[in-house]
């Protein structure tokens, strides 16, 4: 499971992992707590996930300016 933190734009994050099907590798937002928003993944490396989430978010015009936080719990 993956963990993005962040207080601001945070239907963006759910649409854009959400919609993320690469290589078999999907996202799922599973619950959300404060500032944090957990998604499930297909692959079982959670430290790829991660990277793949980050690369995903900045790659778009507005993750790029974005504060926020990938981790994995």
């Amino acid at each position: 499971m993956i963990v993005i933190s962040s207080p601001m734009k945070r239907d963006f994050f759910v649409e854009t992992l959400e919609n993320y099907n690469e290589n078999g590798v999907t996202f799922k937002k599973v619950d959300e707590k404060g500032i944090k928003l957990y998604f499930e993944t297909t692959t079982e490396d959670e430290e790829a996930a991660v990277r793949i989430a980050k690369d995903v978010m900045k790659a778009t015009d507005i993750g790029a300016v974005l504060y926020f936080q990938v981790t994995v719990e």
